[in-house]
């Protein structure tokens, strides 16, 4: 019997010729990644076993981009916890303020996440990087821990969901849209410890960044991770980019899914989620007069140089809503530069926005944009759970970058095509 892409890469590492769903292994890591919310705690725990050094210091990326540039004093602490680790352990991959970025954008434009990878890290929206071909799914503080020590992590073989998307995507229709859409159609435990597999034609003309954003999403389907096949796409990328060798790996024509969704893709239009779940997703055209006072446009979902391009391309020339704030955070800060360089930034701002440095910023309630007592916020990042970018009494919207700058303009959720 044939294995999927996400058995041949832990088979691989937990030196095996074979693994099945349910059977449980221990695997060797490639890379490990902490933030400055949950590396902390895994300090403290690496501290508390005794562990002398880590287990590759070119191996373990430490990124503070949740509460950078800090906000008080508390996020100041934690970021120096992390300051001094990387310095105590020489950890080449410390990325600091001025070189940071959104921790979920900035690794792959580093080289550090590669295909045929098994990656780890204290972030739920690890699984980002399985647009690269790579294994990658997050863990809690204490796991990461052990692998910053061992560099070895157990796990139990996920089954796997095939999702075949055909058809030609409608105009202002992205990653964002499909995956919104494939959380609306299984729910958001509908995928729960599975191997989210993405195929079709559709997919293989989507761009990288497109993939990227549906990879980081598999976690609000409950999925263990989302994985794509590398081609070529993914092949010109990294090969300008890896700082060591990799390995790339296909399922078999007879690997073995528990379950299979085809859609036609032609037939989806923008997706707009509803609080206070990412399935709870309608049609953009569906949403009108959903009145708005914030927009949030940015992320590790959708902070990227294809996703500011986007936005900006909705707002040249036009003005921002007088009752709506505006917010553009790009994720690292190769996309800022490109922003300046394309004009992109000039476009924001002589529209009526506020262009920030890379950070995490009000996504997680963090800062830079935390909403008040019954204001809505729409926005291009991952999660509107209760209370996430604020007062519990707030409400998040979930959307791709053109609707985003479409609805600032006109205060209201809008369909791009009315500007």
């Amino acid at each position: 019997m044939g294995m999927t892409i996400t058995e041949k890469i832990l088979a691989n590492h937990c030196g095996k010729n074979f693994v099945e769903p349910g059977e449980l292994i221990n695997a060797k890591v490639d890379m490990c990644l902490g933030n400055d919310i949950t590396a902390p705690i895994a300090i403290h725990e690496f501290e508390g076993i005794g562990a002398k050094k880590v287990f590759d210091n070119e191996r373990v990326a430490l990124v503070p981009d949740h509460f950078t540039p800090n906000k008080d004093i508390k996020s100041a602490e934690q970021a120096k916890i992390l300051r001094d680790f990387a310095k105590k352990y020489n950890i080449k991959n410390y990325f600091e303020i001025g070189k940071m970025g959104v921790e979920h954008a900035l690794l792959p434009e580093e080289g550090l996440v590669l295909p045929g990878d098994v990656i780890i890290g204290a972030d739920s929206h690890t699984c980002t990087y399985g647009a690269l071909g790579a294994f990658a799914t997050g863990v809690g503080s204490t796991d990461l821990a052990a692998v910053m020590a061992t560099g070895e992590i157990w796990f139990k073989v996920p089954e796997s969901i095939k999702f075949t998307f055909t058809g030609k995507l409608n105009k202002w229709v992205s990653g964002k849209d499909l995956i919104l859409y494939t959380i609306r159609q299984i729910s958001v435990s509908g995928a729960l410890y599975k191997s989210m597999e993405f195929h079709g034609d559709t997919i293989k003309n989507l761009s990288l960044e497109g993939r990227l954003t549906m990879a980081n999403m598999a976690i609000e389907a409950g999925g263990k991770n989302g994985i794509f096949h590398v081609d070529e796409k993914v092949l010109d990328y990294i090969k300008k980019r890896a700082k060591r060798k990799y390995q790339v790996f296909e399922s078999d024509k007879d690997a073995k899914y528990s379950a299979e969704f085809s859609w036609d893709a032609s037939k989806i239009q923008p997706q707009v989620a509803f609080p206070h779940l990412p399935e709870n997703c309608k049609d953009v055209n569906e949403c009108a007069g959903v009145t708005i006072d914030q927009v949030v446009i940015g992320s590790c979902t959708n902070g990227r140089i294809e996703d500011m391009r986007e936005a900006a391309q909705v707002l040249k020339g036009k003005k921002v809503n007088s009752n709506v704030r505006l917010i553009v955070i790009p994720a690292t800060q190769e996309v800022f530069r490109a922003c300046i360089r394309e004009g992109l930034v000039d476009i924001f701002v002589e529209a009526g926005g506020a262009f920030s440095t890379p950070t995490c910023g009000p996504c997680l309630g963090g800062h830079m944009g935390i909403l008040a007592k019954g204001e809505r916020s729409l926005a291009t990042t991952n999660r509107n759970f209760v209370g996430r970018m604020g007062h519990p009494e707030s409400e998040v919207y979930l959307c791709n970058p053109s609707v985003a700058a479409a609805s600032a303009i006109k205060g209201f959720i809008a369909n791009p095509d009315t500007i």
